[in-house]
């Protein structure tokens, strides 16, 4: 839609009919996407991006490079959210191509296939699993029963998808107003998984706001975790049951995280890292190779000593 139309839509003033395509990072927007500024620590990335127009307020206005609109308001974040809506896709496609299904691939009863879908060669499909419209689904892809694949996923060849597991359902993402009014921001991206993925059951792994969450080749996925959105899982990691990762937050190259660790969101964590159960991660961890534990995170020795200290305190 035009920028013109998508600015009446929210009660701003614009006069400008560029097309705009969808939304997007301050960072990752191109000239045809809106983006926002709501944190002041992102500055850097106003003066920098590629994007048409920028929800700003007033007194960062002056900071919006030259090539991009300025769109004056009060709350940038809110007025992202309702904009989120506008370019939400259907729940459900009533109109599309009939699903394609590749050769030896088995499909139990019980289990629904969304319009333009595409499933690879020598699957298993079983009872009761929902896959959505525009679905992407490699060769050699075993789906357990109730398995649920939102629209516009990708799972790629030679995976495994244990029963009850939801790939793409909504990340967690909402703009409070003043009078502390939840506004839905749509998530509007997909969730794409590699080759070779085994997630366990129940685990859930959220679509992101924009673009991907992405879980690259040999990730192994416990029972019962929980992935924001837009995050990224690098080859090889190990995620053991009820792992919980915060949104936008990098995993690199076979991370482990033991059971019940989590991360704050936003951050990174080095390559060949290990966090131990119940660690949890607030600041990004930069050098690889390295074992972590605890709340407040130490590295792993120095956790060990720390906790026979306190041992020796009570005897």
């Amino acid at each position: 839609m035009t920028l013109q139309e998508i600015t009446d839509s929210l009660g701003l003033t614009c006069q400008d009919d560029k097309e705009i395509t969808g939304l997007n990072t301050l960072t990752n927007s191109n000239e045809n996407e809106l983006t926002f500024l709501e944190n002041k620590k992102y500055l850097a990335d106003l003066k920098n991006t590629k994007a048409a127009a920028v929800f700003v307020t007033k007194e960062n206005v002056n900071e919006v490079p030259s090539n991009t609109i300025a769109l004056v308001c009060d709350e940038p974040y809110i007025m992202l959210a309702k904009a989120s809506k506008l370019f939400a896709p259907n729940v459900v496609e009533m109109d599309g191509e009939k699903p394609l299904i590749g050769g030896g691939t088995k499909v139990m009863p019980n289990v629904y296939i969304g319009k333009d879908s595409v499933i690879g060669s020598d699957c298993t499909i079983m009872a009761g699993a929902f896959i959505g419209d525009n679905v992407k689904i490699g060769n050699n892809t075993i789906i357990y029963p109730n398995v649920s694949v939102y629209r516009d996923c990708i799972i790629g060849n030679d995976c495994i998808l244990h029963a009850g597991t939801v790939i793409g359902s909504d990340g967690f993402g909402f703009a409070n107003t003043k009078d502390g009014k939840y506004i839905k921001i749509y998530q509007n991206g997909n969730v794409n998984i590699g080759n070779d993925v085994e997630i366990g059951a129940n685990s859930t792994i959220d679509r992101a706001v924009f673009k991907s969450t992405i879980i690259e080749d040999g990730v192994r996925i416990d029972n019962l975790v929980h992935i924001g959105h837009n995050c990224k899982i690098g080859r090889g990691s190990i995620l053991v049951a009820q792992v919980g990762i915060a949104g936008s937050t990098t995993l690199h190259s076979y991370v482990v995280m033991g059971g019940q660790s989590a991360t704050a969101g936003h951050i990174e964590i080095a390559a060949f890292s290990t966090i131990a159960a119940r660690g949890g991660v607030t600041k990004s961890i930069t050098e690889p190779k390295k074992s972590w534990a605890g709340f407040p995170l130490f590295e792993h020795r120095q956790w060990l000593r720390l906790q026979g200290k306190i041992s020796n305190l009570l005897k």
